[in-house]
């Protein structure tokens, strides 16, 4: 008797196990094994174009940089002049060309600064912090290149044509390797403006 009260009391202390818990452990497993999977291509997918957005910078500040050099170094003079009369052209002479060295300059200056950044990025793809950063100053700096070049451009295009309303006589016709200088240079700032769009039509994808 007292052998089958003991097998009693045990199994009556022996707990449960709820047919619910065994039913919730393998769901739980599965949906790590998910998120697992679902993240690592994700992962990979953002740090290609972290990657793709460092090359990007290292051409968009090799662009800006060369337009700001070429237009600070734009100058011409012709070869006749008088006692008291030099035909020189210079870049400072026209107050956009002085703001388009400016800007570029400070482009070329902002696309290394950031290199840092972007090399971050690439570390750690998932972060959203630094990439958000970037974002925000690359759309500024798009911005400031593209009002450079096209207030460059315009200058250019009545230094080429002139402007009868206002009697703007056109002047590349004597000075026509500074004309084609600033216009090389003007080029040179919109493919780096080119640039900054890519940059940050990458940088949304990585963010979404």
């Amino acid at each position: 008797m007292e052998k089958d009260k003991s097998v009693k009391e045990t199994a009556i202390n022996m707990p449960e196990i709820k047919s619910d818990d065994k039913a919730k452990a393998p769901l739980l497993n599965s949906s790590k094994a998910i998120a697992v999977t679902v993240e690592q291509p994700n992962r990979g997918s953002k740090k290609g174009i972290a990657s793709g957005d460092l090359v990007l910078r290292l051409f968009a500040m090799g662009a800006a940089l060369g337009a700001a050099v070429t237009m600070g170094n734009n100058q011409q003079i012709l070869p006749f002049f008088t006692q008291f009369i030099e035909f020189l052209a210079q870049y400072n002479d026209i107050t956009t060309f002085v703001y388009f060295v400016t800007a570029n300059a400070a482009v070329a200056g902002y696309l290394f600064l950031s290199m840092p950044f972007s090399v971050i990025c690439i570390n750690r793809p998932l972060a959203t912090t630094p990439r958000l950063v970037l974002v925000i100053f690359d759309t500024v700096m798009m911005g400031i290149t593209i009002t450079a070049a096209s207030a460059s451009a315009s200058m250019v295009y009545l230094a080429h044509n002139g402007n009868q309303n206002t009697m703007w006589l056109p002047f590349c016709q004597q000075f026509g390797n500074f004309c084609q200088t600033a216009s090389g240079a003007v080029v040179g700032s919109l493919i780096a403006g080119t640039f900054l769009m890519f940059i940050i039509i990458l940088s949304a994808f990585a963010l979404k």
